[in-house]
């Protein structure tokens, strides 16, 4: 009798809006529209022959894919320099 009335309980709606996946969403989506605009941007620095340029994007490039492709990489960089200050 006990275990009728357990399953007849309805179960509360949940609140607020479920942002669990949000993160590897937005990886996922803008991942490989990224590495098209860097593909295509390094291409017309290598054909117009502007070396130079082209370190310096592709430097950036990398350091901006390393923030946004290594999770917590934010995270775990301000705690790090936060350690070194000496700050807790």
């Amino acid at each position: 009798m006990l275990l009728n009335l357990i399953e007849l309980t309805p179960t509360p709606a949940p609140t607020g809006v479920n942002t669990e996946g949000l993160a590897n969403f937005l990886r996922a989506f803008f991942a490989p529209l990224f590495l098209v605009v860097v593909s295509v941007v390094a291409l017309f620095f290598l054909f117009t022959r502007e070396i130079t340029r082209f370190v310096q994007f592709l430097i950036l490039a990398v350091a901006i894919g390393v923030i946004f492709y290594v999770p917590n990489i934010i995270e775990v960089t301000a705690k790090a320099i936060a350690g070194a200050l000496g700050i807790q």
